[in-house]
């Protein structure tokens, strides 16, 4: 343990403090409160401390810059004040991370989507709750869709009008909106509108509750989401070829993707949309492609994706390993070779050819690998006249294996 615990306790509590202050904490928050040497939290809360408390250290903006000071009072007695439920969205999660497992204690009291599920009368298990508070309101967009029941904190009280200026652009403008200011404290005040006529002066700290409506598109579930949902220069996995390529690259619970010669993104972000917990780095060696990606992720709500603008393999090195790599386009010998030669044991590969060159490539490495081959063959109808046709597009081989 690198911090020695104090009378067989930990040196360290993390207290849920609510926006009635001190008074309001059930006895073991107070008692720390009351043995602590030094209390630190943002001047809003140390401003709730009850007279007599240990002396105060205002937590510095940013919250990263307030970790150093924090582990050099180890073997103190130190409280932490956060926002009601520490563990929510909150800085419970950062601290534990540069702590040992017996160094700190967490005392949460009610959580915000507690206090807001409460005052609407909505079961949480039936709620989508999302922590908007230190993160772009773009990761709203894929949850968008009538019926849709989100309760979600906000930075400040300007956010509100980005809010619903988000809502209005996507469509969602009759959407109901009930902002809650300082739930639980003496402030507290709950006001409900429409989205676009949802105007006024509000205050942090606020949680909102979205009962989304109106004539919006939402954002398919499913892989293979509509071309029209990227921008593109029309260097993309077309809709069809997308859903399966999706399911040969059959996404796992926190897994990590490599998309080489990502174009749009389209594979990356119909990857990452999969699930929250995924990662993926887009390698893209056209500057305004790369760029093209970044917007998309960003207005499709997964600005978690990483694009790197480079060619491969030279841009591969010093990246985090991937435990499925795909590869969309640009594949030849030298890349094939160094993926085969620097992926780890266990990594799936799926790569799609569209040429006869690179179908030989694939060929080839079905022969020395093993794995699947699959061609797809696809057509479209179209004008033949007076009357529709078929229309082929060009043929997919792809390839999919686990190295």
């Amino acid at each position: 343990m690198s911090g020695e615990a104090i009378m067989g306790d930990p040196w360290l509590t993390i207290v849920g403090l609510g926006e009635d202050g001190a008074e309001g904490l059930p006895p073991a928050s107070l008692a720390a409160l009351d043995a602590a040497e030094v209390v630190m939290g943002p001047p809003r809360h140390l401003a709730l401390l009850r007279e007599g408390q240990a002396r105060g250290i205002a937590w510095p903006v940013p919250f990263a810059d307030g970790i150093p000071p924090l582990l050099a009072l180890r073997g103190r007695r130190v409280v932490v004040l956060a926002s009601g439920d520490p563990f929510w969205c909150g800085a419970g999660t950062v601290l534990a991370r540069h702590l040992d497992p017996g160094e700190w204690r967490a005392l949460p009291g009610p959580s915000c989507v507690s206090l807001a599920a409460s005052r609407m009368g909505w079961g949480l298990e039936g709620v989508l709750c999302l922590g908007l508070h230190a993160a772009p309101l773009s990761r709203l967009r894929p949850h968008l869709a009538p019926g849709a029941r989100v309760l979600l904190t906000l930075r400040d009280g300007d956010a509100v009008a980005v809010l619903a200026g988000v809502l209005c652009e996507a469509g969602f403008g009759a959407s109901q909106a009930t902002v809650m200011e300082a739930l639980g404290g003496p402030r507290e005040r709950i006001t409900t509108s429409r989205a676009d006529a949802l105007h006024g002066n509000f205050a942090h700290p606020l949680c909102v509750a979205l009962e989304v409506a109106g004539p919006g598109a939402a954002l398919p579930l499913a892989s293979g989401r509509g071309d029209d949902w990227f921008e593109s220069d029309g260097q993309m996995t077309k809709r069809p070829v997308r859903a399966l390529t999706l399911s040969a690259l059959a996404p796992r619970l926190g897994e990590h993707l490599w998309d080489i010669g990502g174009g749009s993104g389209s594979i990356s972000i119909e990857w990452l949309l999969s699930h929250p917990s995924l990662s993926a780095t887009a390698i893209e060696s056209r500057a305004d492609r790369a760029d093209r990606s970044r917007g998309n992720a960003s207005r499709l709500g997964v600005d978690r994706l990483q694009v790197v603008t480079g060619a491969a393999p030279q841009a591969l090195d010093g990246l985090q390993a991937p435990d499925v790599v795909f590869v969309g386009g640009g594949l030849d010998a030298a890349l094939l070779g160094w993926l085969e030669a620097r992926l780890a044991p266990g990594t799936r590969l799926v790569a799609n050819a569209v040429t006869l060159e690179t179908e030989a490539l694939l060929l080839a490495a079905q022969g020395r690998r093993g794995g699947d081959l699959l061609r797809i063959e696809l057509a479209t109808s179209a004008p033949l006249g007076p009357r529709r046709g078929w229309t082929p597009s060009r043929p997919v081989v792809q390839w999919s294996v686990t190295l």
